[in-house]
């Protein structure tokens, strides 16, 4: 991955926000739609300006990308951290997720798929996110949510498996992601819930 050029305040000022608007684009639009001209006639700037700060789209939509994928973490940490139980955090995560599927292109998830980049920022980051997930789960089973005789190992890479599946075959163009949570999601969920648990579930459903 070439490195950014070294930028002045006034250029890294515009670098967030040519970031900001080329997230914006590649969303509505998909990736292979949008053109470097399109950032640069978004944000009234010269092409050769926009040049300056990125040599292509692919960099510019890695560094898109993880942008996006920071601001979401720095927000899903927020919630985590301020909401009483797991259950607020599932039910945040999933109105996310509704939220986010009616907004952005399916176009856009899977032409991801086709820049080894991305592909490789995603793997680097699944064994922290794996982690995450049994902190989350040892966090449910302390507050009686979820039980305490399975194997949350197993239970989370059979989430994975499920993520990658969905992903793959792009169910997300065939269903809305209210059917997808309803049907695989909280469906797993209700698996290893409590009677607590799933009482708590069934308000949200």
């Amino acid at each position: 991955m070439q490195e950014i050029k070294a930028l002045s305040p006034y250029r890294q000022s515009l670098h967030n926000r040519i970031l900001d608007a080329a997230m914006q684009l590649f969303l509505e639009r998909g990736i292979r739609a949008v053109k470097m001209d399109d950032v640069a006639h978004a944000l009234t700037i010269s092409k050769r300006t926009l040049y300056e700060i990125y040599d292509n789209k692919e960099q510019l939509l890695y560094e898109g990308v993880r942008k996006y994928r920071r601001k979401r973490s720095d927000e899903l940490k927020r919630v985590v951290n301020h909401s009483p139980n797991v259950m607020d955090i599932i039910l945040y995560i999933y109105r996310e997720k509704v939220r986010e599927f009616q907004t952005i292109n399916p176009l856009f998830y899977s032409e991801l798929a086709r820049y080894p980049m991305i592909l490789e920022m995603f793997q680097e980051s699944r064994e922290q996110q794996h982690q995450q997930f049994m902190e989350f789960m040892e966090r449910g089973v302390s507050e009686g949510y979820f039980r305490k005789d399975l194997n949350y190992e197993l239970v989370g890479r059979s989430l994975e498996a499920l993520s990658r599946y969905t992903m793959e075959y792009e169910l997300y163009r065939k269903y809305t992601m209210e059917e997808l949570f309803r049907n695989m999601i909280f469906v797993s969920l209700r698996g290893f819930c409590t009677k607590k648990g799933v009482d708590k579930l069934d308000t949200f459903l």
